[in-house]
């Protein structure tokens, strides 16, 4: 089981390589690497910048294979092994889907980068919400304050409430993408949900103090 989704993202990864190799000598001098919020090129790299997101790509892999190594005990993530993996190849296609855009307004292809982006992040919202609420207590993935971090019962009640609040946020935004391609919309709905799970998780906490259920 493992196996497979380490083997997706490889897979992945040199899918992404050799298209970016068999595209570079067309490549322009300067390439597209940043929008503003209006969604308009305000950062240009040199070519070879095109090849970052790729090796970023490769580092989380690595990342997330030494998470089981890294993590102290009573923190393990092998407890939710397929749960992480599942994360890190979500990661890893949402990259791969953000390089081919960065390659396709390379090329001065029209672009709005501000809908195409967040429509895809929100559709990996959605996806992450489905599975948050298997995601067991570590420093690495989740909602990480430190009333979660704390205590196990404020953990699972947290991302229990994340799980939906995420799902909610990820259909708001493909909702607010349908009326307006701004991404200060979307970023505030993401926002939202972020913030509301870290509140809850202090509120629960608080609760149980009270109680002394902790």
């Amino acid at each position: 089981m493992k196996r497979k989704y380490f083997l997706i993202a490889a897979l992945v990864i040199a899918a992404t390589f050799i298209v970016t190799l068999a595209l570079y000598p067309e490549l322009p001098d300067r390439v597209p690497e940043h929008w503003n919020l209006r969604g308009e090129i305000d950062r240009y790299g040199d070519k070879w910048e095109i090849f970052l997101l790729p090796g970023v790509m490769v580092f989380f892999v690595l990342f997330f294979a030494a998470l089981p190594w890294l993590s102290p005990r009573r923190f393990e993530v092998v407890a939710f092994r397929s749960t992480y993996l599942y994360i890190m190849l979500l990661l890893i296609v949402f990259f791969a889907y953000l390089h081919a855009l960065k390659l396709w307004a390379a090329f001065s292809k029209p672009l709005d980068m501000n809908r195409s982006l967040m429509i895809a992040a929100f559709l990996a919202l959605i996806l992450l919400g489905n599975v948050l609420g298997r995601v067991r207590r570590n420093f690495y993935i989740g909602v990480r304050t430190p009333w979660t971090l704390a205590s196990e019962k404020v953990w699972d009640a947290t991302h229990r409430f994340a799980a939906r609040a995420f799902v909610l946020a990820g259909l708001l935004g493909l909702l607010s993408m349908i009326v307006s391609s701004g991404a200060l919309a979307g970023m505030v709905i993401l926002g939202a949900a972020l913030l509301a799970s870290a509140l809850y998780s202090l509120v629960y906490y608080k609760r149980l103090e009270r109680r002394n259920e902790l």
